[in-house]
């Protein structure tokens, strides 16, 4: 099993649409080595932390779980799309998605700033200057740290903090 971060404007698809619906295809991928790691390296099972971007508070705001291995995503098809790519084709599809299940929310987000205070988690690819990815690999070492933090961030809450 792999771990993965997959980045989202909640404003778009969020946390929130994701425990609504319980499961989602995660479409409008558009950037290669994303899309190489969705269709050659995502895998059932495989574990998700997702990630609210373009928000005044990036953060990490729970998890979710692979639950379909990639396939074309139609939307790059689509000239009425936001995600068209007049290059891709039922025939010869460029992009694809996975689809992803809701696990669970975090009882409080995990700011970025708060995942830079963590010396456990300075080698995670999302705290890099310039990683921008809206799919990256996570080590299993890096997925336990961060569900560790927001279960001591949630304790603290519950206890006045």
């Amino acid at each position: 099993m792999r771990h993965w971060l997959m980045k989202t404007e909640p404003s778009v698809f969020g946390i929130d649409d994701l425990q609504r619906k319980g499961r989602e295809h995660w479409d409008g991928v558009r950037n290669y080595q994303s899309r190489n790691s969705m269709r050659d390296d995502m895998k059932l099972g495989d574990r998700v932390l997702v990630y609210h971007s373009s928000t005044d508070v990036p953060a990490i705001v729970g998890t979710g779980r692979i639950v379909r291995e990639a396939y074309p995503d139609p939307s790059s098809w689509d000239p009425d799309s936001e995600y068209f790519d007049p290059k891709s084709g039922p025939d010869t599809p460029r992009w694809v998605m996975v689809d992803v299940a809701f696990e669970s929310r975090f009882a409080a987000p995990l700011s970025l700033a708060e995942l830079r205070e963590v010396p456990a988690l300075n080698g995670m690819l999302l705290l890099k200057k310039g990683m921008r990815l809206s799919i990256q690999p996570v080590t299993p070492a890096e997925f336990e740290v961060v569900l560790q933090q927001a279960e001591r961030k949630a304790g603290r809450k519950g206890k006045g903090g």
